[in-house]
């Protein structure tokens, strides 16, 4: 926790990465060694806590995209727009494993799928904060998409959210 407590999160000038401690946030955080500890680490309610806080900081203006697995029910439940991202899990450890094997990581399809499958069963029972999709999120399959088909959809949602919202 003390640890915690000395880091410092903020977005870069152009909104687009994230920096701790002024250094920027990198590859590492998708590791294994990283992925296989975050939901044991998010299960505790303080590191939780304190976590929420941080994300909360950064959202503080309009117009921020936070990616999480508890971000539109718990660290932003009155968020202005959410989209509920899943694929099959199946398609998200093979886009895992292609991206390791595209930066020369020693990779195994099985082991990134046991790992995932594990994950979402812990991060869906978990009491604190589980993962679920919000009631007012829209979901959004991306089983069968390109990232820049998603990243397309999600602008084009926000834009007809914006114009909803100025409509009022």
């Amino acid at each position: 926790m003390q640890l915690l407590n000395r880091m410092d999160f903020k977005l870069s000038d152009e909104g687009n990465q994230m920096l701790v401690n002024e250094e920027l946030l990198g590859e590492e955080i998708r590791t294994r060694e990283v992925t296989s500890h975050v939901s044991e680490v998010s299960a505790h309610r303080l590191i939780r806590e304190a976590m929420v806080k941080k994300q909360q900081q950064l959202a503080t203006e309009k117009g921020v995209v936070l990616d999480g697995r508890d971000i539109g029910t718990f660290v932003l439940p009155d968020a202005e727009l959410k989209i509920y991202l899943f694929a099959t899990a199946t398609e998200r450890a093979n886009r895992r494993h292609q991206e390791n094997v595209q930066k020369g990581i020693e990779s195994s399809f099985e082991e990134i799928y046991n790992d995932l499958i594990e994950r979402d069963r812990y991060d869906t029972s978990r009491a604190y904060a589980p993962l679920k999709q919000a009631d007012d999120a829209e979901p959004l399959d991306t089983t069968n998409l390109t990232i820049t088909e998603v990243i397309e959809t999600i602008v084009t949602r926000a834009r007809l959210k914006e114009i909803e919202t100025n409509d009022l």
